[in-house]
């Protein structure tokens, strides 16, 4: 009897401890599963913040992008030169794009007027300048004299009655001139035909342009015996001469720049606008025939 309740007991205990045991798994078995719950939802959500930081990095450089662009409105004769220096501080700012729209200063400084989007306005004649400075469009302590340029009288190559400004009615020549309303050159043109008396009769033989590379144009191709264009017009052409300068005592044609007030982008039109002024750009200016004076 004593025996049978000894191996009772031990039975009872040996039960007790796989109960336990058994009890004890489950308990690491739950906390395990627990824990890697837990590590899930925390990689989950480390991977979803990690998402929101790479697309809010990735808006950041698309606004970014947005704001490194510029509108440029020049004159028509600083087309060659600006398309070129562009290129070249791009290569240092590449993300920076430049827009350009080429004209006769005078429509350029209707279309400002007007809200035209430019950020940088490069003009060839003082006056477009000084009447949007006149409005407040410009951000004066921006403005700068960045170049001087002459006004010279063309023919198409070879042989030519054309002689002078002075003369230039004794051939009876069809004359191409811009218009003196928008175009500087145009502009500069009949200050100097009227100086010699004969801007009435030069009127009368003259066809008129819209910028000076359409006067130039019509020369190259024969369709005016001559034309009055930029002396930096002239050399960009091997098709026209030039046969002669502007009388002494001339206008002075300067090149003033500045940003425009107001504009989208400010900071990236000041900085190019300094560019240009700078000694990395005068080469390329008086390559083309400029004289620089920034």
């Amino acid at each position: 009897m004593r025996k049978k309740l000894a191996v009772i007991g031990i039975a009872g205990v040996m039960a007790a401890s796989l109960l336990a045991g058994c009890s004890s798994s489950g308990e690491t078995d739950t906390q395990s599963s627990t824990s890697d719950s837990s590590q899930a939802v925390s990689d989950a959500s480390a991977n979803s913040e990690s998402a929101q930081d790479s697309s809010s990095a990735s808006d950041a450089e698309q606004t970014g992008s947005e704001e490194q662009s510029i509108t440029v409105s020049a004159a028509a004769s600083l087309t060659d030169v600006l398309n070129e220096l562009a290129e070249k501080y791009k290569e240092t700012n590449p993300g920076m794009e430049i827009s350009f729209t080429f004209g006769g200063s005078g429509a350029l400084q209707t279309q400002i007027e007007e809200g035209a989007p430019v950020d940088l306005f490069f003009s060839a004649a003082e006056e477009n300048m000084d009447a949007l400075e006149e409005q407040g469009l410009i951000d004066t302590e921006t403005r700068k004299n960045v170049l001087k340029n002459e006004i010279v009288l063309i023919a198409p190559q070879g042989d030519t009655k054309v002689a002078s400004f002075e003369n230039i009615l004794d051939s009876e020549p069809t004359i191409a001139l811009g218009e003196a309303e928008s175009v500087p050159a145009g502009k500069y043109a009949q200050q100097i035909f009227e100086s010699l008396g004969n801007w009435e009769g030069v009127q009368s033989h003259a066809v008129f342009a819209g910028n000076v590379r359409e006067v130039l144009a019509w020369v190259e191709a024969g369709e005016a015996d001559c034309g009055v264009v930029y002396a930096t017009d002239a050399m960009t052409s091997d098709q026209v001469q030039v046969i002669c300068g502007a009388p002494e005592g001339g206008p002075e044609v300067l090149y003033p720049a500045a940003v425009i007030k107001d504009c989208a982008n400010p900071e990236g039109a000041a900085e190019f606008l300094d560019y240009l002024a700078s000694e990395e750009a005068k080469d390329a200016f008086e390559s083309y025939g400029f004289t620089f004076l920034a």
